[in-house]
Order: structure tokens, then sequence, then C-alpha cells
């Protein structure tokens, strides 16, 4: 284990969260300070999901491994249909009432972080590892979730449905997410 890993690693585990994010900034299309609750909210979730996997070993890995794609497809797919069903179901003020729920940012935070649960185990052979990991994990995925945030924003602007484009990039995200736990991609 190096720190070369260690940040590869938190780069490649922040992209369902920047993905996410970005999702959240297409729909709301201008600046908003929740973003920055959702950034920690994502950070903090990456950071403890390790610790748990670190702390739970191998009691319930073979569980992880079978039901945490599942479990990220069907939060995800279900926020993504909403998504949708919201796009066509006019709302008074979207930018107001869109995703900023507090239980809506802690299930996105459960469905991009459950996978994460994962890599606590790669650290069971270097104990000395997983605190400083997974603060850069948890720094990292904040970083990368309000970039993704202010990005989706930027391109938010455009006129067009981007609750419909943002649920359905929610729903590949939880396909791509079983897929690579059920099949192993």
């Amino acid at each position: 284990m190096d720190w070369i890993n260690v940040i590869f690693m938190a780069v490649g585990l922040a992209m369902d969260c920047c993905a996410v994010s970005t999702v959240q900034g297409l729909t709301h299309k201008q600046w908003h300070p929740r973003a920055l609750l959702m950034a920690a909210i994502f950070g903090c979730f990456h950071m403890g999901m390790p610790v748990i996997g670190y702390y739970a070993g191998t009691l319930f890995v073979n569980f992880m491994q079978t039901y945490a794609p599942w479990i990220a497809l069907a939060l995800l797919g279900f926020l993504g249909v909403k998504m949708i069903w919201e796009s066509y179901h006019e709302k008074e003020d979207k930018v107001k009432c869109a995703n900023w729920h507090i239980t809506n940012l802690l299930f996105l935070a459960i469905a991009t972080s459950i996978d994460v649960l994962a890599t606590g185990l790669l650290f069971v052979p270097y104990p000395d590892w997983l605190f400083p990991s997974v603060v850069t994990i948890g720094g990292i995925t904040a970083l990368f979730s309000l970039g993704g945030y202010l990005l989706g924003v930027y391109v938010g602007k455009l006129k067009l449905n981007m609750e419909l484009i943002g649920g359905l990039v929610l729903i590949g995200l939880g396909i791509k997410i079983w897929a690579e736990g059920f099949f192993g991609i």
C-alpha cells in the first residue's frame, strides 16, 4: 500500500458521487448552499464505509459481495425513476423543491458509498493505512462532489430537460454498480 494507490482508489471511488452531484447541478441550474452539505455528506459516508468494512472484516464479506450491487441498483433506480416522473410534472419552484431533502441526500450517499464498504477489507493487512486513507478518500469525494455539482450547474443552464437526463444517469449508474458487482466487471 502506498499513497499513489490510495489516491487512485479515492478518485475511482469518488466518481459515483461526482456523477450524482452533477445530476443535482443539472437539475438546479444555479448555485445552492446545500451543495456544500451534499459534498460533506458524501465525503463522510465515503470515510465511514471503509472503516465499517474494515472492522466487519470477513464476517459479512459474502453478504456485501452478493447484495451491495442490488441495494445500489434499487436505491439509484428508485431515485432515477422519481426524477424522470418529476420531469414530466410541473412543480411551482423546482430549484427550491428538487432533491435537497436530507433524506434524499442520505439515500444518495448510501447508494453511492455502499460499494465503498468492501474497500475496508483492503486495509486488513495494512491497518496503519486505514485512517489516513479514509480521510483522503472522504476529502477527494467531497471535492469531486462539489466539482460535479458546479459542472452540472454550468451545463444545466442549457435549455434541456435536465431532470429527465439526470434520472436516466442515476438509473444508468445503478445498473453500472449492479453489473460490476453481479458480473465482476
